[in-house]
């Protein structure tokens, strides 16, 4: 049995080029967004995908379109796709958050894999989430191909889980930008991690702009 399980991270959207708290909120993608949506489907369209699972987020569902669109998949929408919930603080700056919470944001800064933002979800919650998606593709597809369109706090928790990485420590080991894509390939001995956040699918133009 071999899986390659592909970890897409959603394009560019005003938040992740500004930075801030977005999670729950359900943001478009900006026009680089889209460009970036676009030409991971160049790069991939003639690629042997089995299925495409995706985050109901509009970000991540108008990320994934053009590629289903091309292969003619249905995307299977998954809610444990989701962003991590950010609770109070969906929609602020960081440096919002520091004046006006910053013992709040210390703590959950400390261990986000058993703290949560004030009302929000831990690294824990997530996982418990996103992993039975995962499972779900591993039962599912014995072998080949299959791309899994999700958010930053999302992947990079998927592959801290798959690898044995303490959760706690996600928002410090793994660095997932707008539009990359990584590769876990699954065999008779677990999970391999074969490419993290690559984004050579992107134009230098698109690879070079700022952001989260």
């Amino acid at each position: 049995m071999t899986i390659n399980l592909y970890l897409l991270r959603h394009g560019e959207t005003e938040f992740s080029k500004g930075g801030g708290f977005c999670g729950n909120t359900d943001i478009a993608l900006t026009e680089s967004g889209k460009q970036m949506a676009e030409q991971f489907a160049d790069a991939y369209d003639k690629f042997p995908w089995q299925d495409i699972y995706c985050s109901p987020s509009k970000r991540a569902v108008d990320t994934a379109l053009p590629l289903a669109t091309r292969l003619g998949l249905e995307l299977k929408k998954r809610d444990g796709l989701k962003e991590i919930d950010y609770g109070e603080w969906e929609g602020l700056t960081l440096e919002y958050v520091l004046e006006h919470q910053g013992a709040e944001y210390a703590k959950w800064e400390s261990e986000p894999g058993w703290n949560s933002p004030p009302g929000g979800e831990t690294a824990y919650e997530i996982a418990s989430r996103a992993m039975r998606v995962i499972s779900e593709v591993i039962e599912t597809h014995k072998k080949g191909n299959v791309l899994v369109v999700s958010h930053k706090a999302t992947i990079r928790i998927i592959i801290c889980n798959l690898l044995g990485i303490e959760l706690g420590r996600y928002r410090d080991r793994i660095d997932i930008p707008a539009a990359s894509l990584s590769l876990l390939k699954f065999s008779e001995h677990g999970p391999m991690l074969q490419t993290l956040a690559c984004r050579s699918h992107l134009s230098p133009a698109l690879r070079d702009r700022p952001g989260t």
